[in-house]
């Protein structure tokens, strides 16, 4: 069943107004609750729906790593050239608000976090605490994983004084955001306050516990090549603990347009602009149809002739697999040698006349992706099983075969590709796939190719375009080429990071010069500490 976040959020505008001071002093008012009498639970689908609105859309995502790493494409010209921040890494006219996008949002959702959770420790709400611990974890390794370096022990202690955070070392900061995982998920179910107001689970503490588990798996799954002991320990203790068991153990969370939390992707894919220029990479439909995967007609379609018709996001295309063509990543429509008409295997326009769409026969998203109701994937049950697939090959502690897992995950994303409420993968079909395209154990470096492929077309096709940009980082796979667009910012390589906010530079300059020292730079090339530019 959906859990929409619906209306509850508007209460909790209203009712929470003027809750970022000491709550103590809030004025009487018989209309308006105190913090004592106002329950932090009601601030739970806002903390949610804050993480979910700040990994989607024009946030950064779609206008990034979406192209990056080639999940989908755009010829960024005409009214959608700010597109060519992802397809060609060149600037645009935003491309400085972009850039701070996520850095904002996530210590904004951390700010309401915080809330959260002071009221909650002082009603005494241990289980409330700790998921706020959990979402604070993973709101905030989202930012570091783009970012590199950031405040992390002394954030959001405004009210203590601390104005000018250090930024915490990524290496000593995945240690303490999985500490701070391990203790929220032991912490859980400890106390006898009920989850009410959630978004994600119900108030399910065992799927929470899961959900902390497997966040844990994934983080210590970055650190494979640059801390391998501590990758494997907290590997096996998410484990034992207990990921995900099955695609009903997602961690999503269902937009709500009607009261106003739509999917920022939604919205933005529902522009008149980017309807027409967002198409899938020739990359992701060359490897969709390479496999026979039965994603292809669920997820892609070639709108009807002319630029009209591939101007409206309401027409249905045709979705059949024979037909996708993937859009090559760094062209544009500009007349000039990187013109997309150029391109040798240029399959022509659609329409006539004035109606013509020269790029009218590739591949464009289906209409689920423009559904503003549509679910934001946070973790899924397909991506843990493929990670364990990954660990079993290194020779991790982990029950079941790197094969058993990866035909898991296969089979787990394939399920939750229905949950977008459009096109499904039959039972049959799915089962078909996986027995045709087992996990080649031939050699290490053959297996680790064929999971993280897998990771990489399975995040993207959930829209999950960090995750995608993140995993290839990690991995190395797939092999892309860049693209070297004439005036990119990147030395025509793809971009592995996003550069700090130049805001920073002004509010807390010493720890950010210290930081980017730390670094080494603050480049769209320079690496994190876990990315080692495989």
């Amino acid at each position: 069943m959906k859990r929409y976040i619906s209306l509850m959020l508007v209460g909790l505008l209203v009712a929470f107004t003027g809750c970022d001071g000491d709550f103590e002093e809030i004025n009487t008012d018989p209309n308006q609750a105190d913090g004592d009498l106002f329950d932090p639970n009601l601030i739970l689908p806002t903390v949610s729906y804050n993480y979910g609105n700040m990994v989607t859309g024009y946030t950064g995502s779609i206008l990034f790593q979406s192209m990056w790493v080639q999940v989908l494409a755009s010829t960024s010209t005409g009214g959608a050239n700010y597109y060519s921040n992802a397809d060609k890494y060149v600037i645009s006219g935003s491309t400085n608000n972009y850039i701070q996008g996520v850095w904002n949002l996530g210590y904004e959702a951390s700010s309401r976090i915080n809330q959260m959770q002071q009221l909650a420790m002082d009603k005494g709400m241990t289980n409330l605490n700790a998921v706020g611990d959990i979402m604070k974890v993973l709101t905030l390794s989202f930012v570091t994983d783009i970012y590199g370096d950031i405040p992390y022990t002394e954030a959001l202690q405004g009210q203590e004084g601390v104005t000018q955070p250090k930024y915490d070392q990524q290496s000593a900061l995945y240690m303490t955001m999985l500490a701070d995982l391990e203790n929220a998920i032991n912490t859980l179910g400890t106390g006898s306050d009920e989850i009410t107001n959630d978004v994600i689970y119900g108030g399910d503490i065992a799927k929470w516990k899961k959900f902390g588990y497997s966040l844990m798996l994934k983080m210590a799954m970055r650190m494979v090549t640059v801390d391998p002991a501590s990758a494997q320990s907290y590997v096996e203790k998410a484990v034992a603990g207990g990921v995900f068991a099955s695609a009903a153990d997602d961690a999503l969370m269902y937009s709500d347009q009607n009261n106003g939390y739509s999917n920022s992707s939604a919205n933005a894919l529902n522009v008149q602009d980017d309807i027409y220029e967002v198409r899938w990479s020739k990359e992701m439909i060359d490897y969709l149809k390479m496999m026979d995967d039965p994603r292809l007609p669920v997820i892609a379609e070639v709108p009807p002739a002319g630029l009209a018709a591939n101007r409206n996001g309401n027409v249905v295309g045709n979705n059949d697999p024979a037909v996708q063509i993937g859009m090559p990543n760094g062209y544009d429509l500009k007349g000039q040698a990187t013109d997309i008409k150029n391109e040798p295997n240029y399959p022509g326009g659609t329409g006539e006349g004035d109606d013509v769409a020269p790029i009218g026969n590739y591949s464009r998203p289906t209409a689920i992706y423009r559904d503003r109701d549509a679910p934001i994937f946070f973790l899924t049950y397909a991506e843990v099983q493929l990670l364990l697939a990954e660990a079993a090959v290194r020779g991790y502690n982990v029950p079941g075969t790197a094969a058993e897992h990866y035909e898991a995950g296969v089979l787990g994303a394939m399920t939750s590709i229905g949950k977008f409420g459009g096109g499904m993968v039959s039972s049959a079909e799915a089962n078909a796939y996986v027995q045709a395209n087992a996990l080649d154990m031939s050699s290490t470096a053959s297996a680790m190719e064929m999971i993280n492929e897998q990771i990489w077309a399975t995040t993207g096709l959930f829209a999950n375009f960090v995750e995608a940009w993140n995993n290839w980082k990690r991995s190395g796979y797939p092999m892309l080429t860049p693209v070297n667009y004439t005036g990119n910012f990147s030395n025509g390589e793809i971009p592995r990071r996003q550069i700090y906010p130049s805001s920073e530079g002004t509010t807390n300059p010493q720890s950010l010069n210290d930081a980017i020292s730390n670094m080494g730079g603050d480049t769209w090339t320079t690496t994190v500490w876990w990315d080692q530019g495989n």
